[in-house]
């Protein structure tokens, strides 16, 4: 029997075709709320070259026009970073089309008097792994998309594009606790500039690579948990099978296909929703299915699956668990959750059961709809900075879902 296993959770950057769809859809949500903060908003986007397509449904006394859609379509894009003409998809070269219509009143019947916007069953989890109480292999992935961005915008790295993708590997010990970093993976768009020929054909150079390495990926590493750098981060070079490792070496792989010089929405459509694993826990614990950008909070596939990370997070942060995931499910039109399903692994502290853990959450918790909403204050205009590096664990003043304040009532009533 092994001693150990590996897990591997990956994250996209906020210039990754499907997370500019994400963003556009949020942006839309959030000028919706800032002008009425009781909008119905359902709100979908696709985006290719030089074309960004807007549908749904949205129900508003905000001054949504098409004019008002095209500009926040053009600013986002903006804010991603595609500005050059030669990436085929930017702020001024792209057509905006826009299909958007109101609700359907047979959903607003069951809206209108305090029920959820659909049926389903969402899904929140926490762990101790980290300080965020995320997984690890998931909150480094979104460090490293995160600093990716924060190193292109700002010129560190000069020849990064917006499009990029992370993943990292997690040796586990046994009992569940970390072991060391093992793997880690990361494609980013470039420009020409770190471009070389080898055997005739043009790559990425391994300079590039590992300056990537040398000021991207190892700090990140070291700044998260640098007791598990156990050896040396190696470049892996592509089309060269047999690098040597050291036993505790990370191999590192940047560009593994040669070069990423075509990227965006040109290299790959993008659509909303599409990225719900890496909007969540990386694969760790289960999903429910249904996806959270350009949903108002009366839907509770958003909504609810913030409040069970919300409960989730509390619970371990109360030390009754050491791991927690939280099921709720709900009913079209239906105010309260059809059932509520704890499963902490066998975690939980001595004299604490997963029903324990029911029972608090029925006493403490409330599940309607309209009561998420009130505890967590979503009707804001907050939405899109959720929809780059992460939905959870980020403590950012306007990530409500991400607070601590119950753990020590579930703790004293435990």
């Amino acid at each position: 029997m092994s001693e150990r296993y590996l897990f591997t959770s990956e994250s996209v950057s906020m210039g990754h075709p499907d997370k500019v769809a994400d963003q556009i859809s949020d942006a839309v949500l959030d000028f919706c709320l800032k002008h009425d903060a009781k909008s119905r908003v359902a709100c979908e986007t696709l985006v290719t070259t030089n074309l960004a397509v807007v549908a749904g449904e949205i129900t508003t006394s905000a001054p949504l026009t098409v004019g008002a859609i095209q500009q926040l379509v053009r600013d986002t894009i903006t804010e991603i970073g595609y500005t050059d003409p030669a990436m085929e998809f930017t702020a001024q070269t792209s057509n905006v089309i826009s299909y958007v219509h109101s609700q359907s009143p047979d959903i607003s019947m069951g809206v209108d008097v305090g029920g959820a916007g659909d049926q389903g069953m969402m899904f929140g989890f926490a762990c101790d792994e980290t300080k965020s109480l995320m997984p690890l292999p998931i909150h480094v992935a979104h460090r490293l998309v995160e600093n990716h961005a924060a190193m292109r915008k700002d010129g560190r790295l000069k020849f990064l594009r917006p499009d990029a993708k992370s993943q990292v590997t997690v040796e586990y010990n046994m009992d569940g606790t970390p072991h060391r970093f093992h793997t880690v993976v990361l494609s980013t768009q470039h420009d020409d500039s770190v471009m070389t020929k080898v055997d005739g054909k043009d790559t990425f150079t391994d300079a590039a690579r590992q300056l990537i390495i040398d000021k991207l990926i190892d700090p990140t590493l070291r700044a998260e948990r640098a007791d598990l750098i156990k050896g040396k981060l190696v470049m892996m070079t592509p089309n060269k099978p047999d690098q040597k490792l050291g036993e505790n070496d990370i191999p590192c792989y940047i560009n593994p296909t040669g070069n990423f010089l075509v990227g965006g929405p040109h290299g790959d459509c993008g659509l909303t929703g599409r990225k719900i694993i890496v909007d969540t826990y990386g694969g760790r614990g289960r999903h429910g299915g249904g996806a959270f950008s350009g949903k108002d909070p009366t839907k509770v596939d958003r909504s609810a699956a913030y409040v069970a990370r919300y409960i989730a997070k509390n619970i371990v942060a109360a030390g009754l668990a050491k791991q927690c995931e939280v099921q709720l499910s709900y009913a079209i039109g239906h105010p309260d959750p059809l059932s509520i399903w704890v499963n902490t692994a066998g975690t939980t502290k001595a004299g604490v059961s997963d029903d324990r853990l029911v029972a608090l959450i029925r006493k403490h918790f409330d599940l309607t709809p309209a009561g998420i909403i009130k505890s967590l204050d979503l009707r804001r205009p907050i939405y899109k900075e959720t929809a780059r590096h992460g939905h959870f664990g980020r403590e950012l003043p306007d990530f409500t879902w991400e607070k601590t304040d119950k753990a020590e009532l579930l703790k004293k009533d435990a």
